[in-house]
C-alpha cells in the first residue's frame, strides 16, 4: 500500500509538445494587461477570419451561379434562333416554289392575289407579299395589314417598302442585290408606311436566266418575335433582335422601339440567321440574386460578426477602462475639493426648505462665519443685517419659488464682526440624476469694489463729457451702418443742430441721405472692424460753404459702446489760420518778386556794362556806314555785311533785356514739370553778366537722361541765381588770383533715405568760405555777412526750396591741413513718381 500510494504521490509524465511548451513559456512572459489584450484579441481574430471565409464562400456561390445563368442564356438563345431561322428557310422555299409558278406562268395576277392571301394567313409574320417587275414597277401585291375602314387607311398602301431606284433606301439596294446575285437577298430592317420594323426578303424572278423582277416577302420583326420564341425561353429570359447599330427592333420585354439597348450583366448575341442582313438576337439572363451586396443571408453573418467584434472590443476597453476610471474619480473628487477651496466665489446650497446643506471655504471667509456656524441653519440667516431682514426673507421667498432673475440680485451682506459689504448672488436649482429638484445652488460674489469702480467711471464720464462739451472744436460719432448720430458736442450742435448731415459735410459726403431712415440697411456688413480702428487718424482741410468757414477735420474710426463700427470727427474752425496763410503767400510772393529786383540792382552796373558792349558796337558800325556812303566809297556788299552786324549786335542786346525782363516779371507761382538743364542754362545766361565783370569762370556739370521736376522754373532759376551771385562776390572780394576765381555748378541725381529719389544742385566757390558760427544763421531774415547786404537772399532761398519740399544746406570745404578753400551750398528737389518714367533730354556739359 505504501508504494501504491509512493507511486501516486510521483508526477505524472508531461505528454506536452515542444510547441505547447514553447507557447506555455512565452505566455508566462507577458504581463496580465497584455494576456487580458491576447485573450480578447484572439476571438476577434477569429471572429474575422469566419467572416472572411463566408465571404469567399458567398464568391464562389455567387460566380457559379453566374456562369451556370450564362450557359442558359446561350443555350435559349440559340434555341430561340433556330426556331427562327427555320421558319426563315421555310418560307424561302415556299416563296421560291411561287417565283418558278410565276416565270413559268402557271400562275397570273389573280391566282398570285390568292395564293398570297392564303400564304400570309398561315405566315401572321409576313405582312406584305409583293409581285414587281425587272423596273420596279409592281405587277401585283398584297397587304395582310387591315385597318377599321373608319381611319381611312389601306392595307395597300406600301410606299416604304418598294424599292425605288436610286434612292439608297434598303428595299432598293436588296433589288439591286438579287438582280446582281441571281439569288435570294434579304434587306436591311427599315420602317415601313406604319412605322413598323421590318425586313424583306426579295427572290429573284429568272426567265431562261434573265431578270424578269422580284417577289418581295415583307417580315414583321415583332411578330416573328412573338409567335417563334418558344413559350418557355421567353419566360426563363429576355429575347431581343437589334439591328446593326444596336437599336432594339422587337423584344420579349417592354424595351422602347428604335432606343439603343442597355448593357446587362449576362448577355448573349447570335446572328438572325439566314437573313445575314446584320441583325442580331439577344438573350439578355436574369440573375436571380444580386451579389453579395443584396444577400440576406450574408449581411446576417457580418452583422452578427460585427456585433461579436463590437461586443469583445466593449469587453476589452471596459476592462482597460475600469481602472483608468477609479483613479480619475479620485483625481476628480481632489480637484473639485481643491477648486472649491480656492475658488474666491463663495458657494452656498439649500434644501427645498431653506436649510443651508452645504457652504464652500470661500464663503465663510467672505461671512466671517464658520461652516458649523452655518450648515443647518435655517432664515434669518446670521450674515443677513438687522435693518435689511424683511427684504431677505422677501428675496429668499422668491429665490424657493424659482423667480429670481437671471441677472443675479445685488444684497448687502454683514460679517461676522458687524461690517457691511455689497455682493451679487446667482441662484440655479439642484437636480439629483433621477432628474428631481433637491434644492438651490447659490452663488455669491463680492462687488464691493468692482461697484466703486462703476461709480468712479461714472464720475470720470461725466467729467470727460464735460470736457467735450466745453471744446472750441467740433466732436461728432456717427454709425457707419445706419448713418445715426451717436455723440454730438455743444460746438457741433452750435454749427450744424442736432442733424446727422454736418458730419457727412465735415467727412466730405455730398450724396446724403445714403438711404432711407426707415431702412435697416447694412451696407458696410463684413468690414474689417479691427484694421479700421487700429489705423490712425487722417487730417483733411474740408470748406462749409453754409457757414463761410474752414475746418481742419481729423477723422477716425473706432467701435461704440454696443460693438458698432462709427466714425468719429473732430473739426477745428481755421478759418483764421487759412486768412493768414493766404496773407502770407501773398507777402512771400511779393518778397519773391522783390528779391529778383534787388538782384537785378545789385546787377545793374554789370548789365549796363553788358549792355554798352553791343550798343557801342551799333554806333561805330553806324557811323561808318555814314561816312562812307557821303563818300561813295562802299559797295552792296560791305554795305549788307555792315548792316547785318549792325543787326547782329541790335539782337544780343535785346536778348539781354529779354532775359531780364523775363526773370524780373512778376506772375503766379505755377509747378510744372521742368527740366533741370533749361533752368540751369537760363541762370548761368543772367548771371555770366555779373561773373564777366567780376572775372570769375564757370564750369557746369548736369548729369544726362535727368527725369524733369515738378517745380516753378522761375522760383528755382532765381536760387540759383542767388547762389551763383553770392559766390562770384565771395571770391572777388577776397581777391584770389586768376586761377582760383572759378566756380562750379553740378547737377546730379541723388537717392537718400529721408528724401528718396532727388536731384541735387550744388555750387562750389574757391572762396574764403564761411565762418563756423555763422553757418547756423545764414538763413534767418535780415541777417548778412555783408556790409550792404538785406539778409533776405538765403533766407527766400530756402523758402522756396522748402516749398518745393527739398532741403538746402551750406558747409565749408578743407584741404589736407585743415585750412578752409572754398565753400558749397547744395539744395535739394524731389522727383515726382510720375516723372521717372518720362524720358528726359541729355544734358551738355559746359
Amino acid at each position: 500500500m505504501a508504494a501504491m500510494a509512493a507511486m501516486r504521490a510521483q508526477p505524472a509524465p508531461s505528454h506536452r509538445t515542444w510547441t505547447e511548451r514553447l507557447f506555455g513559456r512565452w505566455w508566462r512572459r507577458q504581463s496580465a494587461a497584455r494576456q487580458d489584450r491576447y485573450a480578447t484579441l484572439g476571438p476577434l481574430l477569429s471572429v474575422l477570419l469566419f467572416l472572411a471565409a463566408i465571404i469567399t464562400a458567398f464568391w464562389y456561390l455567387r460566380n457559379e451561379e453566374f456562369e451556370r445563368e450564362q450557359e442558359a442564356v446561350k443555350r435559349d438563345a440559340e434555341v430561340a434562333q433556330q426556331s427562327i431561322r427555320l421558319r426563315l428557310i421555310e418560307n424561302q422555299e415556299q416563296l421560291a416554289r411561287i417565283a418558278r409558278e410565276i416565270v413559268t406562268g402557271s400562275i397570273d395576277r389573280k391566282a398570285f392575289l390568292g395564293q398570297a392571301s392564303t400564304f400570309t394567313r398561315e405566315r401572321p409574320e409576313i405582312t406584305n407579299l409583293i409581285w414587281i417587275d425587272a423596273h420596279r414597277r409592281t405587277v401585283a401585291g398584297y397587304s395582310a395589314n387591315e385597318f377599321p375602314p373608319e381611319t381611312g387607311i389601306s392595307g395597300t398602301e406600301t410606299t416604304a417598302s418598294m424599292p425605288v431606284l436610286g434612292s439608297g433606301s434598303a428595299p432598293d439596294v436588296a433589288f439591286t442585290g438579287a438582280r446582281d446575285l441571281r439569288q435570294t437577298v434579304y434587306s436591311q430592317p427599315f420602317a415601313d408606311t406604319f412605322g413598323n420594323p421590318v425586313f424583306q426578303a426579295q427572290i429573284p424572278l429568272l426567265d431562261r436566266s434573265a431578270f424578269a423582277g422580284t417577289l418581295i416577302a415583307e417580315y414583321s420583326v415583332e411578330r416573328l418575335v412573338r409567335y417563334f420564341v418558344p413559350t418557355e425561353v421567353s419566360n426563363r429570359h429576355a429575347i431581343t433582335v437589334l439591328d446593326g447599330q444596336g437599336r432594339v427592333l422587337a423584344s420579349t420585354v417592354l424595351v422602347p422601339t428604335g432606343s439603343a439597348a442597355p448593357r446587362q450583366a449576362i448577355v448573349y448575341e447570335v446572328p438572325l440567321a439566314p437573313a445575314q442582313n446584320g441583325m442580331t438576337m439577344r438573350g439578355v439572363g436574369r440573375r436571380t440574386s444580386v451579389g453579395l451586396i443584396g444577400n440576406t443571408l450574408f449581411w446576417m453573418v457580418v452583422m452578427l460578426s460585427v456585433l461579436t467584434v463590437w461586443m469583445l472590443l466593449g469587453t476589452w476597453r471596459h476592462m482597460r477602462r475600469r481602472l483608468q476610471m477609479q483613479a480619475a474619480l479620485v483625481s476628480e473628487m481632489n480637484f473639485r475639493r481643491a477648486m472649491e477651496n480656492s475658488m474666491l466665489t463663495g458657494m452656498r446650497a439649500m434644501d427645498l426648505e431653506g436649510r443651508i446643506t452645504y457652504v464652500n471655504p470661500a464663503f465663510c471667509v467672505m461671512t466671517g462665519f464658520g461652516e458649523a456656524e452655518l450648515i443647518g441653519r435655517h432664515p434669518p440667516f446670521p450674515y443677513w443685517p438687522l435693518d435689511r431682514i424683511d427684504e431677505n426673507s422677501r428675496l429668499l421667498v422668491q429665490e424657493l419659488q424659482g423667480k429670481s432673475p437671471p441677472g443675479g440680485i445685488e444684497v448687502k451682506v454683514m460679517r461676522k464682526d458687524g461690517s457691511i459689504f455689497d455682493a451679487r448672488m446667482y441662484v440655479s436649482p439642484l437636480v439629483d440624476p433621477k432628474g428631481q429638484q433637491t434644492g438651490w445652488m447659490t452663488s455669491m460674489t463680492n462687488i464691493t469694489e468692482a461697484k466703486r469702480i462703476r461709480d468712479q467711471l461714472s464720475a470720470s464720464h461725466e467729467r470727460f463729457t464735460t470736457v467735450l462739451e466745453g471744446l472750441d472744436a467740433a466732436v461728432s460719432v456717427l454709425s457707419v451702418q445706419r448713418g445715426e448720430l451717436l455723440f454730438a458736442n455743444r460746438s457741433y450742435r452750435l454749427w450744424f443742430g442736432a442733424d446727422a448731415k454736418g458730419h457727412a459735410l465735415l467727412a466730405g459726403d455730398e450724396t446724403w441721405p445714403p438711404h432711407a431712415p426707415d431702412e435697416a440697411v447694412d451696407d458696410l456688413g463684413g468690414l474689417p472692424t479691427q484694421e479700421l480702428t487700429e489705423a490712425g487718424s487722417d487730417s483733411r482741410e474740408i470748406h462749409v460753404a453754409s457757414l463761410s468757414k474752414w475746418f481742419d477735420v481729423r477723422a477716425r474710426y473706432l467701435q461704440w459702446t454696443d460693438g458698432r463700427l462709427a466714425q468719429m470727427l473732430i473739426a477745428t474752425d481755421i478759418t483764421e489760420r487759412r486768412r493768414a496763410e493766404a496773407v502770407a503767400a501773398s507777402q512771400a510772393e511779393k518778397a519773391q518778386v522783390t528779391s529778383r529786383l534787388v538782384t537785378m540792382g545789385e546787377m545793374a552796373s554789370s548789365v549796363a556794362h553788358e549792355l554798352n558792349q553791343p550798343l557801342t558796337a551799333i554806333a561805330n558800325y553806324c557811323n561808318g556806314m555814314v561816312t562812307r556812303v557821303r563818300n561813295d566809297a562802299i559797295a552792296k556788299g560791305d554795305l549788307v555785311a555792315a548792316l547785318e552786324k549792325t543787326s547782329h549786335q541790335a539782337e544780343r542786346a535785346g536778348q539781354i533785356i529779354h532775359r531780364i525782363r523775363a526773370f524780373v516779371k512778376r506772375s503766379e507761382p505755377q509747378r510744372q514739370l521742368s527740366q533741370a538743364q533749361t533752368i540751369v542754362e537760363d541762370a548761368v545766361d543772367l548771371a555770366g553778366i555779373e561773373l564777366r565783370r567780376r572775372s570769375v569762370a564757370i564750369h557746369t556739370d548736369v548729369a544726362p537722361r535727368l527725369p524733369p521736376l515738378m517745380a516753378d522754373p522761375i522760383l528755382i532759376e532765381q536760387v540759383v541765381l542767388n547762389l551763383l551771385k553770392n559766390a562770384a562776390e565771395a571770391i572777388d572780394n577776397a581777391r584770389l588770383p586768376p586761377a582760383r576765381r572759378n566756380i562750379e555748378l553740378r547737377v546730379a541725381p541723388l537717392r537718400t533715405e529721408e528724401e528718396g529719389d532727388v536731384l541735387e544742385f550744388s555750387v562750389t566757390d574757391s572762396g574764403p568760405g564761411l565762418k563756423e558760427e555763422v553757418i547756423p544763421r545764414i538763413y534767418e531774415a535780415f541777417f548778412s555777412t555783408k556790409t550792404d547786404g538785406l539778409g533776405i537772399g538765403l533766407s527766400l532761398c530756402r523758402s522756396i526750396v522748402e516749398s518745393h519740399r527739398g532741403r538746402m544746406k551750406a558747409t565749408n570745404l578743407y584741404n589736407a591741413e585743415g585750412n578752409v578753400v572754398g565753400c558749397r551750398f547744395s539744395f535739394t528737389l524731389p522727383i515726382e513718381a510720375t516723372s521717372l518714367s518720362q524720358p528726359a533730354p541729355a544734358a551738355a556739359t559746359a
